[in-house]
Order: C-alpha cells, then structure tokens, then sequence
C-alpha cells in the first residue's frame, strides 16, 4: 500500500514537471464501487497510446492497427478481466472497486501529450442504523429522573465507511453533523428528543456523489421504560434475565452449602458429646 501510494506521487511529480510535454490539467472522476467509469480521450489521437496507473503499466493501444494489449498480471491483478479500449484509446474499468482509486496517466508518445486523470472509487454507503440509545436503560428506569421520562436518547450508527458525513436533521434543518474520513470500527451520533414529539427526524449519511437515509419512528423506538424489553432491546433483556437467573442460582447454591455446612458442625458435634459421655 505504500509503495503504490509513493508510485502514485512520483507519478503525479513527473506529470506536473512535464508541462512542457502538453501535460493535460488532473481531471477528477468519481464512482461508486461496482459501477463502470470511462477515463475519456477527449483529443483524437494517433500511433501508439500507453496507460499507467501510478507509474504501473497497464494497457496499450497502437491506433494503426488497432492493436490491444491488456497488462493484466501488474497492479497485483486488480485490473484483471476490467479494463477496455475504445477506438479512441479512452480507457474503460468495469466492476470497479475501491482498490482502483488513484491516478492515472495515458501517453501518446507520437505528440508527447499526457493526459491525466484522478479516480475516486467510493464505498456502498449503508442504510444507517436507528436504535434506542442502550445508556439510557439505567437512567430511565429510575423514576427520580423526570428529564428521563420526558426525553429519549437514540442513536444513528454506522460501522467500515470512509469519507463519509453523518447528519441528524429535523425537518430539513440540520441538528447536528460529523464528517469521518477513516473508520474501522462503529460510529454513532446521538439524537434526544421528546416521547410526544411529532416532529420528522432523520439520519442521513453522504459522500461527494451518494447518500443514505433513515427515518425515526419515535413511537416504535421510544417507550417509557415500565419493561425493559421496550427501552433496552431484546438483547439486553436477555442478557439481563440470563445475570439474574445466575444470581438467584449462585444465591440458592450458598444458602445450600450453608446449610449442609451447619448440619454435618450439628453431627460432628453430637457424635463428639456422645463419645464422651461413653
């Protein structure tokens, strides 16, 4: 990943030194993952045409005799059975993936023109996740709390996405937002708002050409807290049901051995006192 990130600013160093070569300006292109993209020639040119990817050789194309040759086994095969060339030396990639993001460069040796393109090749953006805000299922079981029993907390989660933002809007206002460029692991923004609140409330989460939404149905997620089942999940029901059968278990087993404990102290000392009196 190093070495490929270090090619491609080598590449792009040579490229912007070699503006007395006709170097094209960088044309930005962006996909979603899966879909297929067109790096397009818009000059027509003539003889031999060569694609790179980074400084990674990857296709030619001699425009004579319409010769193909499709590098496949370079660039650790990622543009295997993917890559097209039209009659007019415009590059195609099929099935993209986020893997074929980066720069690339097309040369006609006969002009010395360069054309150079910046592919971004984004992640399926995931529906984003709506739930109860699991935190709250000790505060608002306590009837002390009258802020507990008024609001509830949810939150909109999301996990493996990059170059993402989440958003709560209420409406078409924006309540809050968070922009993430790198994730590995779970996010989540929280929302509170009124059991009674009427309001339209959703999760939207975007990148620069695709976004997602979820809407919150507070009547389906917000409860007052009378069963837990309703305010924690089934999940943590379970898991509290399962602790309390534990503890009742555990309790049982000692008064248990507490017992048998005290019976075989009664024995002994009644065996002790009848030996003695013989």
């Amino acid at each position: 990943m190093l070495k490929k990130r270090f090619d491609m600013i080598i590449f792009f160093c040579l490229c912007s030194i070699s503006g007395v070569f006709g170097v094209d300006e960088v044309k930005s292109v962006s996909v979603t993952e899966g879909e297929s993209v067109t790096l397009d020639i818009t000059k027509t040119q003539k003889g031999d045409l060569t694609w790179r990817f980074g400084q990674i050789l990857i296709a030619t194309f001699n425009t004579q005799n319409n010769e193909r040759k499709y590098y496949s086994d370079s660039a650790d095969g990622i543009f295997r059975g993917r890559l097209e060339l039209d009659q007019t030396g415009s590059l195609i990639i099929t099935n993209t993936t986020t893997q074929h993001t980066g720069l690339y460069g097309v040369y006609s040796w006969n002009n010395n023109n360069i054309s150079t393109f910046s592919l971004t090749v984004y992640a399926h953006l995931p529906v984003p996740v709506i739930s109860r805000d699991p935190s709250q299922c000790s505060s608002s079981s306590s009837s002390s709390s009258s802020s507990s029993q008024q609001n509830c907390s949810v939150l909109c989660s999301l996990v493996n996405v990059s170059d993402v933002n989440v958003s709560w809007y209420k409406g078409n206002s924006l309540l809050s937002s968070i922009s993430v460029s790198d994730l590995s692991f779970s996010l989540s923004l929280p929302l509170e708002v009124e059991y009674q609140d009427k309001n339209t409330y959703s999760c939207v989460i975007n990148n620069p050409i695709r976004n997602q939404t979820n809407l919150l149905d507070i009547t389906q997620l917000c409860h007052t807290c009378a069963e837990p089942l309703h305010c924690c999940g089934f999940t943590e029901a379970v898991i509290r049901l399962v602790l309390s059968a534990l503890v009742g278990v555990t309790a049982v087993a000692v008064l248990f051995y507490d017992i048998r404990s005290r019976r075989l102290q009664q024995k002994k000392s009644l065996q002790t006192s009848q030996s003695h009196t013989d």
